[in-house]
Protein backbone atom coordinates (compact mmCIF):
# COMPACT_ATOMS: atom_id res chain seq x y z
CA UNK A 1 0.00 0.00 0.00
CA UNK A 2 1.61 3.38 -1.14
CA UNK A 3 2.33 6.02 1.76
CA UNK A 4 -0.46 8.29 0.50
CA UNK A 5 -2.83 5.59 1.25
CA UNK A 6 -1.46 4.96 4.62
CA UNK A 7 -1.90 8.75 5.48
CA UNK A 8 -5.12 9.28 4.46
CA UNK A 9 -6.69 5.90 7.04
CA UNK A 10 -6.71 5.58 10.98
CA UNK A 11 -7.13 2.45 12.92
CA UNK A 12 -10.05 2.91 15.71
CA UNK A 13 -13.52 3.09 16.27
CA UNK A 14 -13.76 6.71 17.45
CA UNK A 15 -11.25 7.33 13.64
CA UNK A 16 -14.29 5.26 11.62
CA UNK A 17 -17.08 5.88 14.01
CA UNK A 18 -19.12 6.20 10.68
CA UNK A 19 -18.43 3.48 8.69
CA UNK A 20 -18.43 1.67 11.57
CA UNK A 21 -22.00 2.51 12.57
CA UNK A 22 -23.36 2.16 8.85
CA UNK A 23 -21.77 -1.91 9.00
CA UNK A 24 -23.83 -2.30 12.61
CA UNK A 25 -27.18 -1.48 10.58
CA UNK A 26 -26.02 -3.98 7.82
CA UNK A 27 -25.63 -6.29 10.12
CA UNK A 28 -28.77 -5.95 11.69
CA UNK A 29 -30.53 -6.46 8.70
CA UNK A 30 -28.70 -9.64 7.73
CA UNK A 31 -29.54 -10.77 11.34
CA UNK A 32 -33.20 -9.61 10.70
CA UNK A 33 -33.22 -11.87 7.67
CA UNK A 34 -32.50 -15.26 9.93
CA UNK A 35 -35.20 -14.03 12.82
CA UNK A 36 -37.86 -14.40 10.61
CA UNK A 37 -37.19 -17.97 10.30
CA UNK A 38 -36.59 -18.30 14.26
CA UNK A 39 -40.38 -19.21 15.45
CA UNK A 40 -42.12 -20.21 12.54
CA UNK A 41 -40.58 -22.45 10.01
CA UNK A 42 -40.51 -25.44 12.03
CA UNK A 43 -44.37 -25.08 12.53
CA UNK A 44 -45.01 -24.98 9.46
CA UNK A 45 -43.04 -28.05 8.36
CA UNK A 46 -45.43 -29.63 10.52
CA UNK A 47 -49.02 -27.62 10.21
CA UNK A 48 -48.88 -26.99 6.59
CA UNK A 49 -47.13 -29.86 4.89
CA UNK A 50 -47.64 -32.70 7.58
CA UNK A 51 -44.28 -33.26 8.05
CA UNK A 52 -43.47 -35.57 11.16
CA UNK A 53 -39.78 -37.02 10.93
CA UNK A 54 -37.75 -34.65 13.43
CA UNK A 55 -34.71 -35.51 11.04
CA UNK A 56 -36.94 -34.25 8.09
CA UNK A 57 -38.16 -31.10 9.38
CA UNK A 58 -34.51 -30.20 10.24
CA UNK A 59 -33.46 -30.59 6.74
CA UNK A 60 -33.55 -26.98 5.94
CA UNK A 61 -31.45 -26.04 8.89
CA UNK A 62 -28.93 -28.46 7.69
CA UNK A 63 -29.01 -27.41 4.21
CA UNK A 64 -28.40 -23.77 5.46
CA UNK A 65 -25.42 -25.14 7.57
CA UNK A 66 -23.72 -26.56 5.13
CA UNK A 67 -23.93 -24.24 2.46
CA UNK A 68 -23.13 -20.91 5.20
CA UNK A 69 -20.44 -22.99 6.17
CA UNK A 70 -18.61 -23.68 2.58
CA UNK A 71 -19.38 -19.82 2.28
CA UNK A 72 -17.73 -18.46 5.22
CA UNK A 73 -15.14 -20.10 3.72
CA UNK A 74 -14.56 -18.73 0.53
CA UNK A 75 -16.20 -15.50 1.65
CA UNK A 76 -13.06 -14.66 3.71
CA UNK A 77 -10.31 -15.86 1.12
CA UNK A 78 -12.41 -13.75 -1.60
CA UNK A 79 -11.96 -10.92 0.56
CA UNK A 80 -8.49 -11.09 1.23
CA UNK A 81 -8.22 -10.84 -2.43
CA UNK A 82 -10.54 -8.86 -4.40
CA UNK A 83 -12.20 -6.66 -1.68
CA UNK A 84 -14.76 -7.07 1.37
CA UNK A 85 -17.16 -4.93 -0.19
CA UNK A 86 -18.31 -6.92 -3.72
CA UNK A 87 -18.60 -9.99 -0.96
CA UNK A 88 -20.90 -7.86 0.54
CA UNK A 89 -23.35 -7.10 -2.03
CA UNK A 90 -23.12 -10.62 -3.39
CA UNK A 91 -24.21 -11.53 -0.42
CA UNK A 92 -27.34 -9.43 -0.24
CA UNK A 93 -28.79 -10.07 -4.11
CA UNK A 94 -28.78 -13.72 -2.64
CA UNK A 95 -31.41 -12.60 -0.10
CA UNK A 96 -33.65 -10.83 -2.20
CA UNK A 97 -35.79 -14.28 -3.60
CA UNK A 98 -35.72 -16.09 0.11
CA UNK A 99 -38.60 -14.71 1.83
CA UNK A 100 -41.06 -15.01 -1.65
CA UNK A 101 -39.87 -18.35 -1.96
CA UNK A 102 -40.94 -18.99 1.41
CA UNK A 103 -44.20 -17.12 0.55
CA UNK A 104 -45.18 -18.81 -2.10
CA UNK A 105 -43.68 -22.60 -1.50
CA UNK A 106 -45.84 -25.40 -2.62
CA UNK A 107 -43.88 -27.87 -1.00
CA UNK A 108 -41.24 -28.67 1.88
CA UNK A 109 -38.28 -28.41 -1.28
CA UNK A 110 -39.25 -24.84 -1.88
CA UNK A 111 -38.44 -24.25 2.09
CA UNK A 112 -35.02 -26.08 1.64
CA UNK A 113 -33.53 -24.40 -0.95
CA UNK A 114 -34.73 -20.92 0.60
CA UNK A 115 -32.23 -22.27 3.10
CA UNK A 116 -29.96 -22.83 0.97
CA UNK A 117 -29.86 -19.41 -0.12
CA UNK A 118 -30.18 -17.88 3.25
CA UNK A 119 -27.13 -19.68 3.88
CA UNK A 120 -24.92 -17.70 1.27
CA UNK A 121 -26.42 -14.91 2.21
CA UNK A 122 -25.57 -14.81 5.34
CA UNK A 123 -21.88 -16.71 4.97
CA UNK A 124 -21.24 -13.59 2.43
CA UNK A 125 -22.79 -10.77 4.48
CA UNK A 126 -22.42 -12.04 8.09
CA UNK A 127 -18.54 -12.99 7.62
CA UNK A 128 -18.02 -9.89 5.48
CA UNK A 129 -19.09 -7.36 7.80
CA UNK A 130 -17.48 -8.97 10.90
CA UNK A 131 -13.94 -8.69 9.14
CA UNK A 132 -15.02 -5.05 8.23
CA UNK A 133 -15.51 -4.03 11.64
CA UNK A 134 -11.81 -6.01 12.34
CA UNK A 135 -10.09 -3.82 9.57
CA UNK A 136 -11.64 -0.29 10.69
CA UNK A 137 -11.05 -0.71 14.65
CA UNK A 138 -7.05 -2.55 14.60
CA UNK A 139 -5.67 -4.60 16.98
CA UNK A 140 -7.15 -2.81 20.98
CA UNK A 141 -10.46 -2.65 20.30
CA UNK A 142 -11.11 -6.17 18.59
CA UNK A 143 -14.02 -7.61 21.52
CA UNK A 144 -15.55 -4.70 21.65
CA UNK A 145 -16.22 -3.96 17.46
CA UNK A 146 -17.13 -7.90 17.71
CA UNK A 147 -19.78 -7.13 20.89
CA UNK A 148 -20.79 -4.13 18.70
CA UNK A 149 -20.99 -6.35 15.70
CA UNK A 150 -22.69 -9.00 17.02
CA UNK A 151 -25.28 -7.29 19.42
CA UNK A 152 -26.78 -5.89 16.49
CA UNK A 153 -27.01 -9.03 14.47
CA UNK A 154 -28.45 -10.96 17.23
CA UNK A 155 -30.83 -8.26 18.69
CA UNK A 156 -32.21 -8.09 15.43
CA UNK A 157 -32.91 -11.71 15.17
CA UNK A 158 -34.23 -11.49 18.28
CA UNK A 159 -36.80 -8.49 17.32
CA UNK A 160 -37.60 -10.23 13.72
CA UNK A 161 -38.49 -13.57 15.77
CA UNK A 162 -40.50 -12.10 18.03
CA UNK A 163 -42.72 -9.87 15.02
CA UNK A 164 -43.02 -13.05 13.20
CA UNK A 165 -44.63 -14.98 15.68
CA UNK A 166 -46.66 -12.17 16.80
CA UNK A 167 -47.48 -11.64 12.86
CA UNK A 168 -48.14 -15.17 12.48
CA UNK A 169 -50.57 -15.60 16.05
CA UNK A 170 -53.00 -12.78 14.39
CA UNK A 171 -52.85 -13.63 10.67
CA UNK A 172 -51.07 -17.63 9.95
CA UNK A 173 -48.04 -19.10 9.84
CA UNK A 174 -47.82 -17.58 5.72
CA UNK A 175 -47.75 -15.33 4.11
CA UNK A 176 -47.62 -12.24 6.37
CA UNK A 177 -44.93 -13.08 8.97
CA UNK A 178 -42.20 -13.09 5.93
CA UNK A 179 -43.23 -9.69 4.06
CA UNK A 180 -40.79 -7.79 6.45
CA UNK A 181 -37.91 -9.87 4.91
CA UNK A 182 -38.41 -7.94 1.55
CA UNK A 183 -37.82 -5.01 3.15
CA UNK A 184 -35.06 -5.87 5.08
CA UNK A 185 -33.34 -7.43 1.84
CA UNK A 186 -33.52 -4.43 -0.39
CA UNK A 187 -32.50 -2.19 2.54
CA UNK A 188 -29.60 -3.91 2.97
CA UNK A 189 -28.61 -4.17 -0.95
CA UNK A 190 -28.76 -0.55 -1.52
CA UNK A 191 -27.13 0.16 2.15
CA UNK A 192 -23.73 -1.55 0.73
CA UNK A 193 -24.14 -0.70 -2.88
CA UNK A 194 -24.71 3.04 -2.12
CA UNK A 195 -22.92 3.63 1.18
CA UNK A 196 -20.15 1.21 2.34
CA UNK A 197 -16.76 1.83 1.58
CA UNK A 198 -13.85 -0.99 0.79
CA UNK A 199 -11.79 -1.43 4.23
CA UNK A 200 -9.13 -3.51 2.63
CA UNK A 201 -6.51 -0.69 2.61
CA UNK A 202 -7.06 -0.16 6.51
CA UNK A 203 -6.15 -4.22 6.89
CA UNK A 204 -3.16 -3.80 4.33
CA UNK A 205 -1.53 -0.50 7.16
CA UNK A 206 -2.06 -3.03 10.19
CA UNK A 207 -0.15 -5.36 8.28
CA UNK A 208 2.99 -2.78 7.83
CA UNK A 209 2.51 -2.02 11.34
CA UNK A 210 2.22 -5.25 12.92
CA UNK A 211 4.55 -6.73 15.70
CA UNK A 212 7.05 -9.45 14.00
CA UNK A 213 5.85 -11.79 16.72
CA UNK A 214 2.57 -12.25 14.65
CA UNK A 215 1.63 -15.90 13.30
CA UNK A 216 4.31 -15.95 10.57
CA UNK A 217 4.33 -12.42 9.19
CA UNK A 218 6.74 -12.81 6.75
CA UNK A 219 4.74 -14.83 4.16
CA UNK A 220 1.60 -15.03 2.95
CA UNK A 221 0.62 -18.81 4.11
CA UNK A 222 -1.53 -20.82 1.06
CA UNK A 223 -5.19 -21.29 1.47
CA UNK A 224 -4.41 -25.13 2.25
CA UNK A 225 -1.64 -24.16 4.93
CA UNK A 226 -4.37 -21.45 6.39
CA UNK A 227 -7.14 -24.04 6.67
CA UNK A 228 -4.42 -26.68 8.58
CA UNK A 229 -3.71 -24.33 10.68
CA UNK A 230 -6.92 -22.81 11.87
CA UNK A 231 -8.59 -26.00 12.08
CA UNK A 232 -6.08 -28.09 14.32
CA UNK A 233 -2.54 -27.45 14.10
CA UNK A 234 -2.46 -24.55 16.08
CA UNK A 235 -4.17 -25.72 19.18
CA UNK A 236 -5.98 -22.66 20.55
CA UNK A 237 -7.10 -21.81 17.03
CA UNK A 238 -8.13 -25.39 17.01
CA UNK A 239 -9.84 -24.86 20.68
CA UNK A 240 -11.77 -21.46 19.29
CA UNK A 241 -12.91 -23.30 16.23
CA UNK A 242 -14.57 -26.59 18.07
CA UNK A 243 -15.87 -23.83 20.35
CA UNK A 244 -17.52 -21.82 17.88
CA UNK A 245 -19.16 -25.62 15.96
CA UNK A 246 -20.38 -26.67 18.93
CA UNK A 247 -21.82 -23.04 19.86
CA UNK A 248 -23.82 -23.15 16.40
CA UNK A 249 -24.41 -26.68 17.20
CA UNK A 250 -26.74 -26.07 20.06
CA UNK A 251 -28.28 -22.73 18.11
CA UNK A 252 -29.51 -25.46 15.96
CA UNK A 253 -31.16 -27.04 18.13
CA UNK A 254 -32.88 -23.91 20.02
CA UNK A 255 -34.05 -22.36 16.26
CA UNK A 256 -34.86 -26.05 15.17
CA UNK A 257 -36.25 -28.57 17.93
CA UNK A 258 -37.47 -26.16 20.66
CA UNK A 259 -41.07 -24.57 18.69
CA UNK A 260 -41.60 -28.57 18.45
CA UNK A 261 -40.75 -29.54 22.34
CA UNK A 262 -42.23 -26.05 23.40
CA UNK A 263 -45.73 -26.57 21.41
CA UNK A 264 -45.89 -30.15 22.56
CA UNK A 265 -46.30 -28.86 26.10
CA UNK A 266 -49.25 -26.79 25.07
CA UNK A 267 -48.04 -23.42 24.74
CA UNK A 268 -49.29 -20.54 22.32
CA UNK A 269 -47.62 -19.49 19.51
CA UNK A 270 -47.32 -16.24 21.76
CA UNK A 271 -45.30 -17.75 24.15
CA UNK A 272 -43.32 -19.80 22.19
CA UNK A 273 -42.39 -15.76 20.31
CA UNK A 274 -41.57 -14.69 23.58
CA UNK A 275 -39.08 -17.57 24.31
CA UNK A 276 -38.00 -17.82 20.84
CA UNK A 277 -36.96 -13.72 21.17
CA UNK A 278 -35.66 -13.92 24.11
CA UNK A 279 -32.66 -16.47 23.63
CA UNK A 280 -30.81 -14.27 20.98
CA UNK A 281 -32.21 -10.85 22.64
CA UNK A 282 -30.05 -11.21 25.44
CA UNK A 283 -27.47 -12.96 23.66
CA UNK A 284 -27.36 -9.74 21.42
CA UNK A 285 -27.36 -7.09 24.41
CA UNK A 286 -24.90 -8.93 26.24
CA UNK A 287 -22.23 -8.94 24.11
CA UNK A 288 -22.41 -4.59 24.48
CA UNK A 289 -20.77 -5.57 27.64
CA UNK A 290 -19.24 -9.29 27.04
CA UNK A 291 -16.64 -7.81 23.93
CA UNK A 292 -15.24 -5.17 25.66
CA UNK A 293 -14.87 -7.20 28.59
CA UNK A 294 -12.78 -9.91 26.47
CA UNK A 295 -10.41 -6.63 25.65
CA UNK A 296 -9.73 -6.41 29.66
CA UNK A 297 -10.28 -9.59 31.42
CA UNK A 298 -8.96 -12.22 28.03
CA UNK A 299 -10.85 -14.54 26.07
CA UNK A 300 -9.78 -18.25 27.27
CA UNK A 301 -12.00 -18.40 30.51
CA UNK A 302 -14.74 -15.96 29.29
CA UNK A 303 -14.95 -18.54 26.45
CA UNK A 304 -15.21 -21.62 28.87
CA UNK A 305 -17.39 -20.47 31.46
CA UNK A 306 -19.57 -18.81 28.58
CA UNK A 307 -19.97 -22.17 26.94
CA UNK A 308 -20.76 -24.10 30.64
CA UNK A 309 -23.08 -21.57 31.22
CA UNK A 310 -25.06 -22.99 28.11
CA UNK A 311 -24.88 -26.03 29.20
CA UNK A 312 -26.71 -25.06 32.11
CA UNK A 313 -29.83 -23.15 30.15
CA UNK A 314 -29.78 -26.57 28.17
CA UNK A 315 -29.96 -28.48 30.88
CA UNK A 316 -33.17 -26.03 32.44
CA UNK A 317 -34.93 -26.37 29.18
CA UNK A 318 -34.78 -29.61 29.44
CA UNK A 319 -35.89 -30.06 33.04
CA UNK A 320 -38.17 -27.27 33.01
CA UNK A 321 -42.14 -27.73 33.00
CA UNK A 322 -43.20 -24.30 33.29
CA UNK A 323 -43.02 -21.16 31.19
CA UNK A 324 -40.60 -19.34 33.90
CA UNK A 325 -38.65 -21.89 34.26
CA UNK A 326 -38.19 -22.04 30.06
CA UNK A 327 -37.51 -18.37 30.63
CA UNK A 328 -34.53 -18.91 32.36
CA UNK A 329 -33.04 -21.68 30.56
CA UNK A 330 -33.62 -19.45 27.56
CA UNK A 331 -31.95 -16.61 29.59
CA UNK A 332 -28.75 -18.41 30.27
CA UNK A 333 -28.28 -19.95 27.21
CA UNK A 334 -28.09 -15.87 25.74
CA UNK A 335 -25.89 -14.82 28.36
CA UNK A 336 -23.11 -17.89 27.51
CA UNK A 337 -23.62 -17.43 24.49
CA UNK A 338 -22.64 -13.69 24.74
CA UNK A 339 -19.82 -14.50 26.72
CA UNK A 340 -18.45 -16.88 23.53
CA UNK A 341 -19.56 -15.29 20.16
CA UNK A 342 -17.65 -11.79 20.07
CA UNK A 343 -14.70 -13.27 21.86
CA UNK A 344 -14.02 -16.32 19.83
CA UNK A 345 -13.98 -13.44 16.87
CA UNK A 346 -11.21 -11.91 19.27
CA UNK A 347 -9.32 -14.18 19.72
CA UNK A 348 -9.02 -15.52 16.08
CA UNK A 349 -8.39 -12.31 14.75
CA UNK A 350 -5.39 -12.07 17.60
CA UNK A 351 -3.64 -15.32 16.48
CA UNK A 352 -3.90 -14.31 12.42
CA UNK A 353 -1.98 -11.92 10.86
CA UNK A 354 -3.60 -9.20 9.20
CA UNK A 355 -2.61 -10.44 5.36
CA UNK A 356 -4.48 -13.41 5.57
CA UNK A 357 -6.86 -12.91 8.89
CA UNK A 358 -10.21 -13.20 6.70
CA UNK A 359 -8.84 -16.49 5.11
CA UNK A 360 -8.56 -17.83 8.97
CA UNK A 361 -11.93 -16.27 10.17
CA UNK A 362 -13.66 -17.46 7.12
CA UNK A 363 -12.18 -21.18 8.43
CA UNK A 364 -13.18 -20.68 11.90
CA UNK A 365 -16.93 -19.66 10.52
CA UNK A 366 -16.93 -22.83 7.97
CA UNK A 367 -16.34 -24.92 11.78
CA UNK A 368 -18.37 -22.97 13.67
CA UNK A 369 -21.54 -22.90 11.23
CA UNK A 370 -21.25 -26.01 10.18
CA UNK A 371 -22.39 -27.12 13.48
CA UNK A 372 -25.65 -25.92 12.23
CA UNK A 373 -26.01 -29.01 10.09
CA UNK A 374 -24.33 -31.02 12.05
CA UNK A 375 -26.76 -30.15 15.27
CA UNK A 376 -29.81 -30.64 12.99
CA UNK A 377 -28.71 -33.92 12.11
CA UNK A 378 -27.79 -34.96 15.51
CA UNK A 379 -30.80 -33.34 17.07
CA UNK A 380 -32.80 -34.95 14.89
CA UNK A 381 -32.00 -38.60 14.80
CA UNK A 382 -31.61 -38.78 18.46
CA UNK A 383 -35.08 -37.09 18.30
CA UNK A 384 -36.59 -39.39 16.25
CA UNK A 385 -34.96 -42.35 18.31
CA UNK A 386 -35.14 -40.90 21.85
CA UNK A 387 -37.23 -38.32 22.00
CA UNK A 388 -36.63 -34.18 21.76
CA UNK A 389 -35.85 -34.09 25.19
CA UNK A 390 -33.31 -36.93 25.15
CA UNK A 391 -31.71 -34.80 22.22
CA UNK A 392 -31.83 -31.46 23.64
CA UNK A 393 -30.10 -33.08 27.06
CA UNK A 394 -27.33 -34.58 24.36
CA UNK A 395 -26.93 -31.53 22.99
CA UNK A 396 -26.02 -30.09 26.55
CA UNK A 397 -23.46 -32.52 27.56
CA UNK A 398 -21.09 -31.59 24.03
CA UNK A 399 -21.71 -27.82 25.13
CA UNK A 400 -20.19 -28.64 28.31
CA UNK A 401 -17.82 -31.12 27.27
CA UNK A 402 -16.63 -28.09 24.61
CA UNK A 403 -15.79 -25.89 27.37
CA UNK A 404 -13.69 -28.51 29.11
CA UNK A 405 -11.41 -28.64 26.08
CA UNK A 406 -11.13 -24.86 25.26
CA UNK A 407 -10.13 -25.02 29.28
CA UNK A 408 -7.64 -27.14 28.44
CA UNK A 409 -5.88 -26.60 25.20
CA UNK A 410 -6.16 -23.07 24.75
CA UNK A 411 -3.53 -20.68 25.22
CA UNK A 412 -4.91 -16.84 26.84
CA UNK A 413 -4.27 -15.00 23.43
CA UNK A 414 -4.63 -11.21 24.33
CA UNK A 415 -1.37 -9.37 25.28
CA UNK A 416 -1.65 -6.89 27.63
Amino acid sequence: MSETVSTRIQLGLRENWQQFTLLIIVNAFVGAMVGLERTVVPLIAEEEFGLVSRTVILSFLISFGVVKAITNLFAGRLGDKIGRRPILIVGWLFALPIPILIILAPSWGWIVFANVLLGINQGLCWSTTVIMKIDLVGPKQRGLAMGLNEFAGYLAVSLSALMTGYLAANFGIRPFPFYPGILFAILGLLLSIFFVRETRPFAQLEAQNANTSATEPDEQPSFAQILLLTSWKNKTLFSVSQAGMVNNLNDGMVWGLLPLFLIGYGLSLKQIAILAATYPGVWGLSQLFTGALSDRWGRKWLIATGMWTQAAGIGLLVIGRTFNVWLGGVVLLGFGTAMVYPTLLAAISDVAHPEWRGSAVGVYRLWRDGGYAVGALLAGLLADALGIPTAIAAIGGLTLLSGLVVAGVMRETLEK
